[in-house]
């Protein structure tokens, strides 16, 4: 080999925080280096061949893709390498030196000092290649990509510390070989055939491409060595079912996803008929850094006829499901796929169409059978599901029957509610849903507008994720049954009053007529109506949105993010039961009555949750108030 063009260079910042997270968080499982390592080469190997099928001349005469592992315990020293598509000299740098994705910042804001947590999102984060330095004190890689020529190959060395170099050299073999100097410490374990090879069968058994190994066979002056694959080296979604052990299958999630926890569960189907396609579906135990990134990576593993044709295929599968991880190998599309064929290919449509209702079925599974997982599911996922209703039609009877909620009935936080649960415990009469949103828990628990509801014994769904206005927009009924806010529009409980209380409220509203014009009169230019209202029992007052109108909620959440809300004024309800109501209707011309009609306003707006345009006026006009 000739060097030539040294040039040393420091890594990125957040490469600099990856190595240390890396070596500290992971260092109690040393060993899931070699799984990284083979897993990268495997890659390697996939995009070579998916590449050649449009240029053969990529394989150079040596179509045979493997992995080979070896070690030399003089040295010090393991040696992975493989013939896949390999690295440009630019290729080394932007792989080995920077993180060039979204997310970064985030993920490493998401870090802490449980280990624990960290090595999960270590892994989901892709940071396989600095698993190297878990083991080893300097690392050195030499690479070629398929198709350059010899003298464009590239040599690059590192301790993992604060820099790195790139070397040109020459390289005969296409593809990539790294080898780690273990740490000392380090040469007892690893340097071993046994161990070595324990390791692969544990963790790459699945690997598509053939894992090798030197082997010695015969004695004295016939002693020879040969490589010897040490995996099965089929695509294990390939094989039947029957033949596939629960912790195979756990092992090649791991490999697809770059995750260190075991799934949730997952559903392996090969569909035969008017199209042929095998599935391998994982549900995840835990939330990655960037679920809520939309414009992450994010899709299935997509093959066809065993080839690799691209990772992160998104047209696999809605939007909403965008935590599934998988395979799926299909028999009906061409090996030169594109990403804009896939977009409008009626096998991928079909496709699609399939494999959604397969995640669906396995959540309903997951659901039935096993409660604990699947309420480790909702409070990962729930919030990503509850998408589905506005994005997916066709399913949205199915989801919402996936859907949990937190309700008055439980008394807490947890959404463990379904909707079929609620409509058995619906009162006699009641024809309606009811559910109440806000920001958070504790506001929609403690919403003036339950009042009524306590007093009746009638069960609220208590919504509080961002996604629930969007969610009840899109999900008007169930089962026949429609959804109602108790904080919007006129309330109407049906035959759940009876004609007694009807026509006592008649009365009232006409009693405290004069009481509502003058609240009218004063509130004319912050309020679209007053009215009396029965849905309170304790609370003096509160506001409600217009039938017509956007939920007060929705409204304020548009405009914390910046965009142009429609201006609706709310509804004012007054409670006639209230002791301050009655005081009020006695001396209607106080002089202090326009003020405390605006207190009892600011007074609704922070029960409901929102927040005061001039919280100074209301301050000083409560002080000024309490002094009389």
């Amino acid at each position: 080999m000739t060097e030539t063009q040294t040039q040393t260079m420091g890594f990125q910042t957040e490469v600099n925080q990856l190595l240390h997270l890396v070596t500290h968080a992971l260092y109690s499982n040393k060993e899931i280096f070699l799984r990284e390592l083979i897993s990268n080469a495997s890659d390697a190997c996939d995009k070579l061949r998916f590449e050649a099928i449009a240029n053969s001349n990529l394989y150079e005469n040596d179509p045979n893709l493997e992995i080979r592992i070896s070690y030399d315990k003089e040295a010090g020293t393991i040696t992975i390498s493989d013939n896949g598509i390999g690295m440009s000299r630019e290729d080394v740098i932007q792989n080995l030196g920077t993180i060039a994705r979204s997310g970064t910042r985030e993920f490493l804001q998401a870090m802490s000092s449980d280990q624990a947590k960290d090595s999960r999102l270590i892994g989901q984060f892709g940071v396989g290649f600095y698993s190297s330095f878990i083991v080893a004190d300097t690392v050195i890689v030499h690479s070629r990509r398929a198709g350059l020529p010899a003298d464009e190959a590239v040599e690059w060395v590192s301790d993992g510390q604060s820099d790195f170099t790139v070397t040109n050299i020459t390289r005969q073999e296409r593809g990539t070989e790294i080898t780690l100097h273990l740490k000392a410490e380090e040469r007892e374990e690893f340097l071993d055939e046994w161990r070595l090879k324990s390791i692969i069968r544990k963790y790459s058994d699945h690997i598509s491409f053939p894992v090798k190994m030197l082997k010695e066979t015969g004695e004295g002056d016939n002693k020879t060595v040969e490589w010897e694959t040490i995996n099965r080296a089929t695509a294990l979604w390939a094989q039947p079912k029957n033949q596939i052990t629960d912790e195979e299958y756990i092992e090649f999630y791991k490999h697809i996803s770059h995750d260190f926890a075991d799934p949730l569960t997952w559903s392996h189907n090969r569909v035969e008929g008017k199209l042929e396609y095998i599935s391998l579906l994982y549900i995840p135990s835990h939330v990655p850094f960037d679920l809520y990134n939309r414009e992450h990576p994010r899709g299935l593993k997509l093959f066809v006829k065993r080839v690799f044709i691209m990772d992160n295929a998104e047209e696999l599968l809605p939007l909403y499901l965008r935590f599934i991880k998988g395979v799926i190998d299909s028999n009906d599309l061409p090996l030169n796929v594109s990403r804009e064929i896939l977009q409008n290919n009626k096998v991928v449509e079909s496709i699609r169409s399939a494999v959604t209702k397969r995640v669906l079925e396995m959540l309903e599974k997951l659901a039935d059978d096993d409660k604990e997982k699947y309420a480790t599911f909702w409070t990962n996922f729930g919030a990503v599901l509850k998408e589905g209703i506005a994005e997916d039609y066709g399913n949205r009877e199915r989801i919402a029957k996936l859907l949990r909620f937190a309700s008055t009935h439980n008394d807490s936080d947890i959404q463990n509610v379904t909707l079929d649960e609620y409509i058995t415990r619906m009162k006699p009469g009641q024809d309606k849903i009811y559910y109440v949103t806000a920001e958070t828990y504790a506001a929609a628990k403690h919403s003036p507008h339950l009042e009524i509801f306590k007093k009746k014994g009638v069960e609220v769904l208590l919504l509080s994720d961002k996604v629930d206005e969007w969610l009840v927009a899109h999900l008007t009924e169930y089962q026949g049954k429609g959804l109602q806010s108790v904080a919007k529009g006129s309330l109407d409980l049906g035959e759940l009053e009876d004609s007694k209380e009807k026509d006592e409220q008649e009365k009232v509203q006409k009693d405290f007529a004069d009481v509502v014009a003058k609240f009218k009169e004063t509130l004319a230019d912050k309020v679209k109506d007053v009215r009396i209202t029965h849905r309170l029992t304790t609370s003096p007052a509160c506001i409600v949105a217009d039938e017509n109108d956007m939920g007060i909620h929705v409204q304020r959440m548009l405009k914390a993010a910046g965009q142009d809300v429609p201006t609706s004024k709310p509804i004012l309800e007054l409670n006639p039961e209230h002791p301050f109501l009655k005081r009020l209707q006695a001396n209607l011309n106080s002089t202090d009555l326009a003020a405390w009609c605006n207190v009892l306003l600011d007074q609704a707006i922070l029960a409901e949750g929102g927040q005061l345009e001039d919280p100074a006026t209301f301050v000083a006009r409560m002080n000024e108030l309490l002094l009389k």
